[in-house]
């Protein structure tokens, strides 16, 4: 398997001289696998345009681009850039996409698709040339062919999210973001009024049998690409809910599970190259964390296993 880095960043891009060596471009990953040759993305934030100019110097030349897309859950900075996919506008092109639905009068299709109607785009959906079809996915097995096995894991967000596990030849690369760790929504403090003591045994049981689930789900994973938009100090001021995870938990949590390589992923926006340089210098040294190996992704980092 061969990943590269199109997109780091969560929330909005955020291009310019302050984010230039990370990288400012939303989420996007892509996937090889070499033999048989397959193409695979996860998410299609605004860095899939250049992923997709890429393609057409690279994958064109060999005959008409037929690929997947796994979209992680809808927000808008992981489908922003669908529009400005350039093989889509090729009539050779055939793309499967997939992903969760959270709400049932909204298709796949229309969420990801909606976007290309003259209330904000040129161009219409139906007006497209290339092949698109799609899936709706939940959690479960998958036989991908080729194989190529592919296990998915809803992950805590405010909207119906999914982790990606994929397997092939022994190989196990994970991604498990947006998400935040799971937690006792119910009171806790004995003193308070409303104070359930059950409530309160049945809620630390739940959030952590189903963080142990999760740390199951990438388990081993040779890379694991991790949702870690804030510090555990940030998170705690104020960002519990929100969605996403601080560095230090996920850093823990894959040490736990074996993890090989860990990146640290979705890059808070207002995150500058040189603050990231400083938490790189915190938590990325050799060895600090046993065998599992810490980096900040970039733009354009490729990581073959």
């Amino acid at each position: 398997m061969k990943v590269k880095f199109w997109g780091v960043r969560g929330s909005i891009p955020c291009p310019g001289p302050l984010t230039a060596k990370y990288g400012g471009n939303t989420i996007s990953i892509e996937l090889r696998i070499p033999d048989p040759d397959r193409l695979l993305i996860i998410d299609a934030g605004s860095g899939i345009r250049e992923l997709g100019n890429f393609m057409m110097g690279h994958d064109l030349p060999k005959g008409p681009i037929n690929t997947q897309i796994f979209i992680s859950h809808t927000h808008w900075d992981h489908i922003m850039g669908f529009p400005f996919f350039t093989p889509i506008y090729l009539p050779t092109t055939k793309i499967k996409i997939h992903g969760p639905v959270s709400f049932e009068q909204d298709t796949l299709e229309n969420i990801v698709g909606g976007q290309m109607t003259y209330r904000y785009f040129p161009v219409r959906e139906a007006e497209l040339a290339a092949e698109i079809d799609y899936f709706d996915l939940r959690e479960g097995v998958s036989d991908l062919g080729d194989g190529l096995r592919l296990t998915t894991k809803y992950l805590n967000h405010p909207i119906l999210c999914l982790g990606y596990r994929f397997e092939h030849q022994g190989k196990v690369f994970c991604t498990a973001y947006d998400h935040e760790p799971y937690r006792n929504l119910f009171i806790t403090d004995p003193d308070d009024p409303s104070y359930d003591e059950a409530m309160a045994e049945e809620g630390e049981l739940v959030a952590r049998e189903q963080n142990e689930l999760i740390e199951k789900f990438y388990a081993g994973a040779d890379l694991l690409i991790h949702d870690t938009q804030y510090t555990e100090k940030e998170y705690h001021a104020g960002k519990q809910g929100w969605g996403h995870s601080s560095i230090e938990h996920a850093i823990a949590a894959a040490n736990r599970a074996g993890v090989k390589r860990l990146a640290l992923f979705h890059h808070e926006p207002m995150r500058s190259d040189a603050q990231l340089d400083e938490l790189a210098a915190i938590h990325c040294q050799p060895g600090k964390y046993g065998a599992t190996e810490v980096f900040f992704a970039r733009e354009g980092m490729e990581i073959e296993f």
